[in-house]
C-alpha cells in the first residue's frame, strides 16, 4: 500500500514539475509590446510524410490559436521548415494542414529553406521585421531556444516578443515530463540572461 502510494505521489510530482517547467519557459524572454501588426511564426518538425505528423499538427494549431483576434492589420502566420525529413518541406505541410484542416483563412508565408532552428530564425527575419509583436509557436522549450536566438541575431527584434499560446494548462499533460527532461537537454547551451522570464 505505501509503495503504491509512493509511486502515485512521485508519479503526480513529475506531472506537476513538467507543467511547471513548461509553463515557466513559456513566459521567458517575452514581454508585452504593443501595435497593430503581429508576426506568428510556427517552427516545423521533422516530417517524412507528405502530410502533417502529430508534432506538427500541435505546432500549427498552437501557431493559429496565437493569432490575436481584431488585429487584422499586418498579422501573418510563417510557417518556417525545410524539407529536412522528406521531400516535402515541413512548412509547405504545416500551411496545408493549417488551411484544409483548421479552416484558417489568414495571411500566410512559407519559409522553406531552413534545417535547423538558427537557420529558422535567421529566415523569417525578413519576414517579420516589420511586425510590432513577434510570437514564436512550438513546444516551450524550443519556442524559448527560437526567442534566444532571435536575441542573438536580432537583439533590436527581441524587444517585440510577446507570448504565443503554446502552453496551455493540461495539454499533453502527461507527455510534459518528457518534454521538460528533452527540453533540459536542449537549452543548455542557453546562457543565464536567456533563461530569466520576464513576464
Amino acid at each position: 500500500m505505501r509503495r503504491r502510494t509512493g509511486l502515485a505521489m512521485a508519479g503526480v510530482a513529475a506531472l506537476a514539475w513538467g507543467e511547471w517547467l513548461n509553463w515557466r519557459w513559456s513566459r521567458t524572454l517575452v514581454g508585452d509590446h504593443e501595435g497593430t501588426s503581429e508576426a506568428v511564426v510556427v517552427l516545423g518538425y521533422r516530417n517524412p510524410q507528405p502530410t502533417a505528423n502529430v508534432i506538427n499538427r500541435w505546432r500549427v494549431r498552437a501557431g493559429v490559436r496565437s493569432v490575436t483576434a481584431g488585429r487584422a492589420h499586418g498579422n501573418r502566420v510563417i510557417f518556417s521548415g525545410g524539407a529536412a525529413g522528406g521531400r516535402v518541406a515541413e512548412a509547405e505541410v504545416m500551411a496545408a494542414y493549417a488551411k484544409s484542416v483548421l479552416g484558417f483563412e489568414g495571411t500566410v508565408l512559407l519559409e522553406d529553406r531552413s534545417a535547423t532552428t538558427w537557420e529558422n530564425i535567421t529566415n523569417v527575419i525578413p519576414l517579420l521585421e516589420d511586425a510590432d509583436r513577434i510570437k514564436i509557436a512550438s513546444q516551450p522549450a524550443h519556442a524559448l531556444k527560437a526567442r534566444a536566438y532571435l536575441r542573438r541575431q536580432r537583439p533590436d527584434l527581441a524587444g517585440r516578443l510577446v507570448r504565443a499560446d503554446d502552453y496551455r494548462p493540461g495539454e499533453w499533460l502527461v507527455g510534459k515530463p518528457l518534454l521538460a527532461l528533452y527540453g533540459l537537454w536542449s537549452l543548455r547551451g542557453l546562457k543565464p540572461g536567456e533563461r530569466k522570464v520576464t513576464r
